[in-house]
């Protein structure tokens, strides 16, 4: 299996996990292009610490149960939890987290500005 099929494998994982705890409005970013930490990023919404605790513990339970060794941070805190599937990295957060961070914004190239290139 190509690493491209693992990692999809991996998203595929990540995205049914968060489904069955009804995890709000998850966008995937395909970061390939960009950065060479991961494939994927996966920002999720939980609407409270213990529901973004929850989310993190479906998730680990699911990767654990396909082989996978799944880091993670700041799950205990319930505000933001990060999840390394290696190759899909998952965020977890609650409401006014996602807000104040924009990690969309952050990855998304299409909404950067054009760099000026000198003559």
């Amino acid at each position: 299996m190509t690493q491209a099929n693992a990692n999809d494998r991996r998203l595929t994982l990540a995205l049914d996990a968060l489904e069955t705890l009804k995890g709000e409005d998850v966008k995937t970013l395909d970061v390939t292009e960009l950065t060479t930490i991961t494939d994927y990023m996966v920002i999720c919404t939980g609407r409270s610490g213990r529901h973004v605790i929850r989310l993190g513990e479906e998730l680990i339970k699911s990767a654990k149960e396909a082989g996978l060794q799944p880091g993670v941070e700041g799950l205990k805190g319930g505000e933001w939890a990060l999840i390394d599937l290696g190759g899909v990295v998952v965020h977890i957060m609650q409401p006014v987290t996602r807000a104040h961070y924009q990690l969309e914004k952050l990855w998304d190239i299409s909404a950067q500005p054009e760099q000026i290139q000198a003559d």
